[in-house]
């Protein structure tokens, strides 16, 4: 019997046990309940106030960006004023070395055309104006001479001699041979090497 109480007692006492677990996890179970509605309730508290706020931050922001904008626009727009200047400058020196390089260019050309030229015997542009200038001089004598000059008659031609006989018959034909060749034209100079 005692051992019948001993189990009596024991298992009120479980059951006082169980009950108080029981609770605990009902206390639990409601505070985890309550918890999750207060999150849930500051999570749509805290959306109706960004959605509020929200339209206000973002114009904030809007202005903020556009004076980013326009700050930074005037900060490139000089930048590039000067970049441009900078490259426009040195395009100007570049162009001016290349027109003085090509310049210098034309004068050795120039130069070495002339040298070979007279090596060669060409004459020069002022020997010719020269030689122009001595002609039209000598012309304006001539022209003085002539004028002043009497007009004389011209010399009479002195008489045909004849002809002594020909062979007819050998010497036409030499002259068919001569007058069916064409005439040999001059021989040209031999080009002169130039000197270095």
């Amino acid at each position: 019997m005692a051992k019948l109480k001993k189990s009596v007692r024991a298992k009120a006492s479980a059951s006082a046990q169980h009950a108080d677990l029981q609770a605990k996890a009902e206390q639990m179970s409601r505070s985890i309940v309550e918890s999750a509605q207060q999150i849930w309730m500051a999570g749509v508290g805290a959306f109706t106030r960004a959605q509020g706020e929200g339209s206000k931050l973002f114009e904030a922001l809007v202005k903020e960006g556009m004076t980013i904008e326009q700050t930074t626009r005037k900060l490139a727009t000089g930048k590039v004023d000067a970049v441009r200047d900078a490259v426009e400058d040195r395009v100007g020196v570049v162009r001016e070395r290349a027109v003085d390089t090509w310049d210098r260019l034309e004068t050795v050309f120039e130069t070495r055309v002339q040298r070979a030229l007279n090596r060669l015997g060409v004459p020069s542009r002022e020997d010719l104006t020269e030689l122009t200038a001595r002609v039209n001089e000598l012309n304006g004598e001539l022209r003085k001479i002539s004028k002043s000059a009497p007009a004389k008659k011209p010399a009479a031609k002195p008489a045909a001699r004849k002809a002594p006989a020909r062979k007819p018959a050998a010497k036409k034909a030499a002259t068919k041979a001569k007058s069916t060749r064409k005439p040999a034209l001059p021989k040209a100079p031999k080009p002169v090497a130039p000197q270095a």
